[in-house]
């Protein structure tokens, strides 16, 4: 019977690629399914057979732990180079992008409050 393995919703394409490497390399049989044309289903790694699923558990657990040591190592090396990027250089890059999303976040925080502010008064 099949069972799922890893969802891939908000996961990184290279993440996703290095997973299904890592299957392949060590002959695990697995499939996937997307999000589908609307983007609610679940997009994941299912396993074909339930037999494995223990030594695929442990692959990708030392995976996890590898690629979190990896970008911990990137994040501070780009950030001793003075090259991790900040909310200014976000900023700089699409001040009008920005500026929507500053927007939004404000009318979002308006319409959440503004009915209890109407009731105390």
């Amino acid at each position: 019977m099949s069972v799922i393995l890893f969802k891939l919703r908000g996961v990184p394409d290279d993440e996703a690629d290095e997973i299904r490497e890592l299957l392949r390399g060590n002959e695990i049989d697995f499939y996937e399914t997307s999000a589908g044309n609307w983007g609610i289903s679940m997009p994941a790694i299912w396993l074909r057979d339930n037999s494995r699923l223990k030594q695929a558990k442990q692959l990708l657990e030392a995976y996890q732990e590898g690629r979190t040591r990896r970008m911990k190592s990137e994040y501070a090396h780009l950030k001793e180079q003075g090259e991790n990027r900040t909310l200014l250089d976000i900023f700089r890059d699409d001040p009008l992008r920005m500026l929507l999303y500053v927007a939004a976040v404000a009318a979002i925080i308006y319409f959440s409050v503004m009915p209890f502010v109407d009731l105390g008064g």
